[in-house]
């Protein structure tokens, strides 16, 4: 039942007719005056989104009636990740203040990332079923992980501005090197290399290997370090931090 459900949801974002004139690019201005306001550092001000909120819903209903499939595919993909990420304020909002981790919002018969909330296209998703159904298996770039947001501090930080179609490429790239360089998040004891845990959750959204990956986008001494030790490392993962990402 509840893989008919996603498909009916799927299925309504591919074929839901336009109810405005095509675009080439979606407006993301209203998200980008509130994440420029309230996000800094990746850390967010949910007391100042809590006080614009009507700003947010505005922006959220805008994007409920765009039509995806009118969108070029890194419109499209840049549309998805910003409303995955606008829609995770969302739901932190519901319950704020009175909440200090995202997992507060579920229960124990459903997380919060079930919570059928997201209006697109006509239809109504939960987040995972953006992030999972949409999201990675659609676009297939593992650099996603480091574009949305889970509303915690182990999660890569909040991006300070929306993403675009033209800039999606840079946007990408910046924030996957900015997450992999830091190192609050990374931790290399030779011949151990502790790594965010996202790469043992998602490893197969790296199919070149976490190791491949890292090296890839690893700038400095880290890269200098991870060439050097060649096949010697061995993965270990750090503690998930689930509290909220608030300022």
């Amino acid at each position: 039942m509840r893989r008919l459900a996603l498909a009916a949801a799927l299925a309504l974002l591919l074929s839901w007719p336009a109810q405005a004139a095509a675009q080439a690019e979606v407006d993301h201005g209203l998200y980008a005056a509130l994440l420029a306001r309230h996000v800094e550092h990746g850390l967010v001000d949910y007391e100042g989104f809590k006080r614009e909120e009507a700003l947010l819903d505005r922006y959220l209903e805008e994007l409920s009636r765009v039509d995806p499939a009118r969108l070029s595919r890194q419109e499209q993909f840049a549309f998805y990740i910003n409303a995955y990420n606008a829609w995770t304020i969302k739901l932190v909002l519901t319950r704020w203040p009175r909440i200090s981790s995202i997992k507060d919002l579920g229960s124990w018969f459903r997380s919060p990332w079930k919570i059928p909330l997201v209006r697109l296209a006509g239809g109504l998703l939960t987040l995972d079923e953006l992030e999972h159904g949409i999201l990675r298996p659609r676009f297939g770039d593992p650099r996603v992980h480091f574009a949305v947001n889970c509303a915690s501090r182990g999660c890569p930080p909040l991006s300070a501005e929306p993403f675009r179609g033209r800039t999606l490429e840079a946007q990408l790239d910046r924030l996957t090197a900015d997450f992999l360089n830091d190192p609050a998040r990374y931790r290399l004891e030779e011949p151990d290399f502790w790594v965010s845990s996202l790469f043992r959750w998602f490893a197969g959204d790296f199919p070149e290997g976490t190791l491949a990956f890292y090296r890839r986008h690893a700038r400095g001494e880290l890269r200098e370090r991870l060439l050097a030790a060649g096949d010697r490392l061995r993965l270990r993962y750090l503690d998930w931090d689930w509290s909220l990402n608030a300022r």
